[in-house]
């Protein structure tokens, strides 16, 4: 476009339209000791200075601490009561089923990519997995003449131009699809970043990766490391390009066991069929996805239908006496304070410490897939994530809170 507008607003937030290619990352499973440790270990020397010349803070994700509340918080600027995405999976009521929340169908709200590529931004995205692609793309208008794409990593060797911007991505990038559980899945998210800013230059990229790594090894370790090691070069190569580099994350990430590393785990509709009856309540875990082999279908929030004539209130109570229980609300106390949408939770909602999970009913659960200790997410324990952005934002105060959804505010609005 010869002329572009000079700001946007979406979902009521005001953004600046972007002065250089902006890239937001948002690194699945990134508990801030993550960066601290590969820091530590000289392991990534490009974002240890972005962050002593930039933008470096730490911010709360939106709970339940999952994918896709988290990364469509982001993209929106606003929370789950806004967007309507309130965990991987939900019950619905209208249709009776229970569902994973991957159809742009259950979206309440346009993206800020959608806004721009709109109004004549040419804006990119790409994921490790192709649960998000979908709501992610949602409003995108897409083709290489706009030098715009949306694709996963999972699915790029399906690609087409009509659909996804290009086709065969696979091709494009001179890569193998690389296995879903595998940290070269989220490789291929970063080398796509860099390939779409160095031949078509889009004013927005989004990038999500996997937290396949995260859930398997913990801060420090060699395999950690060698994970942010790798994104630390990534990251130098767009900042190189010219784009302002900004980074967040959907969640942190936990171990959930004893301290002989077995599992935690609450298995909460084994506990409800005992005291109600079987099959009385629905235990709705949003973790479950299709790719449950490094974490069960296990995290730390679950929702609660309770049948007709059983009390809500007494019912909080009762959950909150479980051992390894953090939080019990109810409906509407939860979706207060967590800002979630009250049409899709439970008449309860349950958190569970540090070091503890909700499952279901324990018949359900196959942990055989499990070849390191039960790592996971989904509570207040995994609420901080870090906010960095590669340029200083001199006019954001310091004592000010920070959400992961308040990234692009930042690096649009604020940043130098």
């Amino acid at each position: 476009m010869s002329q572009s507008p000079r700001s946007l607003t979406v979902n009521g937030r005001t953004y600046a339209w972007p002065r250089r290619p902006l890239v937001v990352v948002c690194v699945d499973g990134c508990e801030p000791d993550y960066l601290a440790r590969a820091a530590a270990a000289g392991v990534t020397p490009w974002l240890t200075a972005a962050r002593a010349r930039g933008t470096d803070r730490i911010a709360d994700c939106v709970i339940p601490s999952f994918t896709n509340p988290n990364n469509l918080s982001i993209v929106t600027g606003a929370p789950p009561s806004v967007h309507g995405i309130c965990g991987n999976y939900f019950w619905d009521a209208d249709a009776g089923v229970e569902v994973m929340m991957n159809d742009p169908k259950y979206l309440r709200a346009d993206s800020i990519l959608a806004a721009f590529s709109q109004a004549g931004a040419a804006v990119a995205v790409v994921t490790a997995k192709d649960k998000l692609r979908r709501l992610l793309g949602e409003g995108l208008r897409l083709g290489p003449e706009r030098a715009a794409a949306c694709f996963s990593s999972e699915r790029a060797a399906e690609t087409t131009r009509a659909e996804h911007g290009l086709d065969d991505a696979a091709t494009w990038l001179g890569r193998p699809v690389p296995s879903v559980y595998s940290a070269a899945l989220s490789e291929f998210v970063f080398a796509a970043g860099v390939k779409l800013m160095e031949t078509r230059r889009p004013d927005l990229v989004y990038l999500s990766t996997t937290d396949y790594v995260q859930h398997k090894h913990a801060p420090g370790t060699p395999e950690a490391n060698a994970f942010y090691q790798m994104m630390d070069g990534y990251l130098a190569r767009l900042d190189a390009l010219g784009a302002t580099v900004a980074l967040t994350a959907d969640h942190g990430m936990n171990g959930k066991t004893d301290a002989a590393g077995r599992p935690q785990v609450i298995y909460l509709q084994d506990v409800l069929d005992g005291w109600i009856g079987a099959g009385r309540a629905r235990v709705i875990l949003p973790i479950t996805d299709p790719y449950v082999v490094h974490h069960g279908a296990l995290g730390s929030f679950a929702t609660v239908h309770l049948p007709g004539g059983v009390d809500a209130g007494a019912m909080v109570t009762r959950i909150g006496g479980v051992a390894g229980m953090e939080v019990v609300l109810d409906r509407d106390e939860a979706c207060r304070r967590f800002e979630l949408p009250k049409d899709r939770m439970g008449d309860v909602v349950a958190v569970s410490r540090k070091d503890w999970v909700i499952g279901t009913a324990e018949a359900k659960h196959d942990l055989s897939g499990l070849d390191a200790p039960l790592r996971s997410h989904g509570g207040l324990s995994e609420q901080r994530v870090p906010l960095i952005v590669s340029r200083p934002a001199p006019g954001l105060a310091p004592g000010t809170r920070l959400r992961n959804f308040d990234i692009y505010d930042v690096a649009l609005n604020h940043a130098a």
